[in-house]
């Protein structure tokens, strides 16, 4: 085995973490007859000389006994190799990768082709491992030749002939999988795979198989999925359900929960660890395939909507807790991508909060945690949620300071004052939650009761090098409140920060007070002293919060004038918006502001229009810009909106109106991701919507009809 590995030069080659001298140890490893060694040098491979999917000299060198191995029938465990192979041949770049690459990118991509064309070169050996006595191998040699091999047509027909005579399900499906990849990689086929799935979705094939069908049909011909689409998947769950099997582990378990969805965000990422929670959490569920299933199915239903809603809402109503588990998950990336009515949806998953078994709770709470005011459907079952588990308010962590627990978040983000007595309690431990000061914010004055202890251990804080963990929580929250009775607490902060993270609490401390209003008087003259470096953040902090507190606009104004002259974007974006505050009075720095309508950063561009227009009044500067940043970048659409709200120039037939109404016609969140989002995705495009809707209606008086 492996006859010339000892010829290649590894020590001259490098993967991910250094010199590539112990790859032939991998491979060896991955011969090994110890599970452990084998799965060891797997994690490997992936972590080192496939590290991310990227491809090294090393990959290229290993790829002919990768081969040698996968058809080995001695070697155990050779569906992983062929999974690897799969990983690293299958990378494709089109053309507008290729035309965005660097000059250090340029040896990658040619090791990607190179990657491709050895590993395509060798696949025709998948076509004997689709009938392997081994099914790890059978699962994994049906994507390997739908990704790789150059015949489609012909690795097509193989998978229907290999269909009727599997006897594995699981592999039945990687064979249905594998079509639905041909299709979508060969469009000249997709009519061909799109009728053999069709067939086999209202054949007389076990259930599983037919969602199968029905999932890669929404993936590469959705026109083609049965017009009552939902009710055919609702009807294969209840049969999958009706199965004989064992019972469901996750009730098993029980309510003490050291299942495998607990400590996942916090386990070491390795690919082992991952595979071995992957495979416990599938030990629990009598049909482990189903959830990606239903994720392909709802990925290909795209902007169905109330299609994949329905489908969701009839998930949730399960007597399997493993499917109402995937269905909150999948109502959580529902909701977060797409816009839509989810009223029933959202109460639904707040009915999972009374479930014994805490993942599930758990997973809901999670959900509704993002969702801000669309979880008002669920604000009765988050309250009660709340006041029954006071163990669950605050969460701790191994490193770091603690956290409020995502029922308490949710409530809170949702301004409801049945929250209090949670953050109040919290309010009362020894270190007080990190996000304590955010939750108070979107309470707004219903939490004025908490006032009182804010102060209280604001003036507690020791002013030492752990100051700003334990008083920034606080400080957000009075400025949450506009507390400013607590001026005197904030302002023996502010002097006396320590050297470390003092900057950030000075920042926090200037917030609060200029947050206080006329009620920060005492402060004046630090805030005063702070203004003596104009042109630096702290300088642009103390000049807005000395405006809100006395009004001297003749004071502030060079010094935010200067700021428009920092090097940094973010401080002229933070001068800028400052002086938009001041109106009329800041007129004389027009001129800069104007300058920065060119400037390269989007986000000073619209920042800089929107003070442009509040310094001056007139807007026929201002709005070309703001509607040229809205096409430009998505993410800077919540402040145009905004400003163009209180603008009011949306008028029948004007560009703004236009924007603004197709804004509300799309079904899609203008800030939604592929393979990634934010905790606050969802609040920031319901805003938008919002104020889309504020400005048409203001002006128009009739609003939109979208």
């Amino acid at each position: 085995m492996f006859t010339g590995i000892d010829e290649v030069d590894w020590a001259s080659m490098e993967h991910a973490y250094g010199p590539a001298d112990d790859v032939p140890g991998l491979l060896y490893g991955l011969a090994s007859a110890d599970p452990a060694e084998r799965e060891s040098a797997l994690d490997g491979m992936y972590g080192a000389v496939h590290h991310q999917g990227d491809v090294y000299a090393c990959t290229l060198a290993c790829i002919p006994f990768l081969f040698e191995l996968a058809v080995d029938p001695g070697i155990r465990d050779r569906g992983g190799i062929v999974e690897l192979l799969t990983s690293i041949g299958g990378i494709d770049l089109d053309e507008d990768d290729e035309d965005e690459l660097d000059e250090d990118e340029i040896e990658g991509v040619a090791n990607y082709a190179m990657a491709a064309s050895a590993v395509s070169a060798g696949s025709a050996v998948f076509f004997e491992l689709v009938a392997d006595e081994d099914p790890g191998v059978r699962l994994a040699a049906p994507l390997a030749l739908a990704t790789l091999h150059g015949r489609p047509g012909r690795v097509l027909a193989l998978l229907r002939e290999r269909l009727p005579v599997e006897a594995d399900e699981e592999v039945r499906l990687a064979l249905v999988e594998a079509a639905g990849r041909i299709a979508l990689r060969h469009r000249s086929l997709a009519g061909r795979t799109a009728d053999w799935l069709s067939g086999l979705a209202a054949g007389a094939w076990p259930p599983g198989l037919r969602l199968a069908a029905l999932a890669q049909l929404a993936r590469c011909a959705p026109d083609a999925l049965p017009a009552d689409v939902v009710r055919v998947v609702s009807g294969l769950l209840r049969e999958l359900r009706s199965r004989p099997g064992q019972e469901d582990a996750l009730t098993a378990n029980g309510p003490g929960g050291d299942g495998p969805a607990a400590d996942l965000a916090t386990a070491p990422v390795r690919a082992g660890q991952l595979r071995e929670l992957s495979a416990e959490e599938s030990a629990g569920r009598r049909t482990p395939w189903a959830a990606d299933l239903l994720r392909t199915l709802h990925s290909g239903l795209d902007d169905r909507v109330a299609d994949r809603t329905a489908l969701l809402m009839d998930q949730l109503c399960s007597p399997d807790p493993w499917q109402r588990v995937d269905a909150v998950r999948m109502s959580g990336g529902l909701i977060r991508a797409w816009r839509g009515s989810y009223e029933g949806l959202v109460r639904l998953v707040g009915e999972q909060l009374t479930d014994p078994e805490p993942r599930l709770a758990d997973a809901a709470s999670h959900v509704l945690e993002e969702l801000f005011g669309l979880a008002a459907p669920a604000a009765g079952a988050l309250a009660a949620r709340v006041a029954a588990d006071p163990g669950a308010w605050v969460r701790k962590w191994a490193s770091g300071p603690p956290g409020l627990g995502s029922a308490v978040k949710a409530l809170a983000r949702l301004g409801d004052a049945r929250v209090l007595p949670a953050l109040a309690t919290a309010l009362e431990r020894p270190v007080v939650p990190h996000d304590v000061g955010f939750a108070i914010r979107c309470l707004g004055q219903a939490a004025a009761p908490l006032a009182g202890a804010l102060r209280r251990r604001l003036g507690e804080v020791r002013l030492d090098e752990g100051a700003y963990d334990r008083a920034s929580p606080l400080l957000a929250g009075l400025t949450a409140l506009r507390a400013g009775e607590a001026a005197p607490e904030v302002l023996r902060v502010l002097r006396g920060a320590p050297e470390y993270r003092g900057e950030w609490l000075r920042t926090a401390a200037v917030r609060a007070l200029g947050s206080f209003g006329p009620a920060a008087d005492c402060a004046v003259p630090e805030l005063r002293r702070l203004l003596r470096t104009p042109g630096t953040a702290a300088a642009t902090e103390a000049a807005q919060a000395l405006w809100a507190v006395t009004g001297d606009a003749g004071t502030v104004l060079p010094v935010l004038a200067e700021g428009l002259r920092a090097e940094q974007v973010h401080d002229c974006r933070a001068a800028a918006s400052a002086l938009g505050g001041l109106g009329r009075r800041a007129e004389a720095v027009a001129p800069r502001l104007r300058a920065l309508l060119a400037h390269e950063e989007p986000w000073l561009r619209v920042d800089a229009a929107t003070a442009l227009w509040e310094v001056t009044g007139r807007t026929g500067e201002a709005v070309p810009v703001l509607l040229s940043a809205w096409e430009r970048n998505r993410h800077v659409r919540v402040g145009v909106a905004d400003c163009l709200a209180r603008m009011g120039l949306a008028t029948a037939g004007s560009d703004a109106a236009r924007v603004l109404r197709a804004e509300l016609l799309s079904v899609r969140r203008h800030n939604a991701l592929d393979g990634g989002y934010g905790s606050h995705d969802t609040y920031e495009d319901e805003k938008l919507l919002a104020l889309c809707r504020r400005a048409l209606l203001e002006e128009t008086g009739k609003g939109t009809t979208s």
